[in-house]
């Protein structure tokens, strides 16, 4: 942008938005190493807030400034301009109070803002100013709708499509600026951004006689997505494998690969794992948004009394904590909000782990290879030798694992770690079966949270009932307990895909030791006591948490006793 202390804009940037002349003197100086425009470096180098630039240039052209546009309805402009073209000069046609206009980050572009509009003949129509961000998240939204859908690409495909792939492979930055013709790139990168758009979480591409099955997990639960034609699978498979850097000549050997991609704004990192079976391999892509990873323990759905009590424990000095469930029920992600909430510049915290699912900044985190014999075990031996304060092992599997997790303990370390247990008193008894004496156990211990993942009711689509009594019942709960004897459920909208649910909660199940359920796990209780106990001392079961979020309205009696009944 072409601004100066001595022109109209400066002297309101200077008068206005806090800029002085040394920061427009050092942007000049920028400028003429790199040639970026000069308000784009005054926003880089912090001199003046996007939004306030953008307010100063909306009063001197008399452009109003929009922080969010409105949803993408039409879009024709889509087959006449490029996405590379839009985002490269941050410009989107929109629609203001009902007519055409056009949203722009530099209002000094005139000479494209005039090609753009007589090439979508709008000449004339009015501009809006718009952040960046904003520009390019609607340039996404409107190329992202427009994709072919899975069915017609599939149509695309022919037997020879197969001898196509290898010569027209490419590495893009953003899966939505591929252009290529290939049918199976397309495919792919389709049903990649519709995974990514809708929060799925896996992708599975299933081989049978006489067609192949693509399904995906989206909060928890497997929908199908499409059913391709026989001939489409080879094809298909070779093209993740080759973006996974697997070797595509083996199928007959299970493999592991990574893929990482970029879908608008968002990076995401795909875990692909093949498995050979009678009619060809199987492959299940697991799909991990970087851009949206949930960090704080606010949002892990704990109620006020449980958010309290596992802060206060998290700050322990030493001991061990215990995050147990089933795979996929969230326990890496509460260890990460738990490493998150402590992680200060005076203790240091290191991890091992298999896989690093995210990178935390400021914590050393280590993956497990087991084929050069770096395991959970030989690397906490390590581990304990790089004088940390805190300790995350991704899951005790063995004895061995165990031993050295409690010696840590008892010598002044706070442990983190997760079980595959069904609760939390049941944990006690794994780690005995382990082999694991009851007063080491009973020393070392601080807190168990044995959790759950249930979908939340849609907000858009709920609508309240009167549930049965014997529907109540399933979960614990009677007519008595509902507020207006109701409960809610999602009818199904287009916002949640017709599924009655968008997002997931957690359910807790919080066993916090104290001297007299230590006194019982020295007596070589059984989890039932251990259990009878800690309840009689005010625990609530899975089952019971999961019945708060449904007399609260966040979930449904279904959801519930789906991931919670014994």
């Amino acid at each position: 942008m072409n601004i100066s202390a001595s022109n109209a804009i400066g002297k309101l940037l200077i008068s206005e938005a806090g800029v002085t002349e040394q920061d427009l003197n050092q942007a000049y100086e920028t400028r003429a190493k790199t040639r970026d425009k000069l308000g784009r470096i005054l926003v880089k180098q912090k001199s003046v807030r996007e939004i306030d630039l953008l307010n100063v240039l909306g009063r001197r052209f008399r452009f109003d400034v929009l922080t969010t546009l409105p949803p993408v309805t039409d879009i024709d402009f889509t087959s006449r301009l490029s996405i590379s073209f839009l985002k490269k000069n941050l410009m989107v046609p929109t629609v203001v109070d009902g007519e055409p206009a056009i949203a722009v980050n530099d209002p000094y572009d005139i000479l494209v803002l005039d090609d753009v509009r007589k090439h979508l003949t709008l000449e004339g129509c009015p501009v809006v100013l718009s952040t960046e961000s904003e520009i390019i998240r609607t340039i996404n939204s409107a190329y992202d709708m427009v994709q072919d859908s899975t069915d017609q690409v599939i149509q695309d495909i022919d037997e020879e499509d197969a001898d196509q792939l290898f010569s027209k492979i490419e590495e893009v930055e953003d899966l939505l600026d591929d252009t290529s013709d290939s049918p199976v790139i397309r495919l792919v990168n389709l049903m990649l951004s519709q995974a990514v758009r809708s929060k799925v979480s896996d992708i599975h591409i299933e081989p049978y006689q006489h067609h192949v099955k693509i399904r995906q997990r989206l909060d928890g639960v497997l929908y199908d997505m499409s059913t391709p034609p026989k001939h489409v699978q080879s094809a298909l498979i070779s093209r993740i494998k080759l973006m996974a850097k697997m070797n595509i000549a083996e199928k007959r050997l299970p493999q592991d690969g990574r893929i990482e991609i970029k879908v608008g704004n968002r990076d995401i990192d795909i875990r692909v794992s093949t498995l050979p079976t009678v009619f060809g391999e199987r492959v299940v892509m697991r799909l991990l948004d970087k851009s949206t990873v949930r960090m704080s323990l606010t949002d892990l759905g704990m109620s006020p009394q449980y958010l309290e009590l596992f802060s206060k424990i998290i700050h322990a000095p030493n001991g061990i904590v215990l995050v147990t469930g089933p795979t996929g029920s969230g326990k890496t992600t509460t260890l990460y909000a738990a490493l998150s909430e402590i992680n200060t510049v005076d203790i240091n915290i290191i991890t091992v782990e298999d896989p690093i699912e995210y990178r935390i900044p400021g914590i050393g985190q280590v993956q497990v290879n087991p084929k050069i014999d770096l395991t959970f075990a030989s690397g906490l031996r390590s581990i304990v030798r790089q004088d940390p304060d805190v300790i995350l092992i991704g899951e005790i599997r063995d004895f061995e694992t165990a031993e050295i997790a409690i010696q840590s303990a008892l010598t002044g370390h706070l442990v983190f770690s997760t079980l595959h247990t069904n609760d939390a008193p049941s944990s006690i008894t794994r780690l005995r079966d382990m082999g694991l004496e009851s007063f080491l156990i009973a020393s070392s211990i601080n807190a168990i949270l044995a959790q759950r993942l249930v979908r939340v009711v849609c907000e858009s689509c709920r609508e309240p009932y009167v549930p049965v009594e014997a529907e109540l019942s399933r979960i614990g709960l009677s007519g008595d307990q509902l507020r207006d004897g109701t409960v809610f459920r999602g009818k199904g909208c287009s916002r949640c895909l017709n599924t009655g649910y968008a997002g997931r909660t957690g359910i807790h199940e919080f066993l916090v030791m104290n001297e007299e359920l230590k006194k019982l796990v020295l007596e070589t209780a059984d989890a039932n006591q251990i259990r009878n106990l800690a309840r009689s001392q005010g625990m609530k079961t899975l089952l019971q948490n999961g019945a708060d979020k449904v007399i609260a309205g966040q979930t449904t009696i279904e959801e519930v006793y789906r991931v919670a009944q014994s």
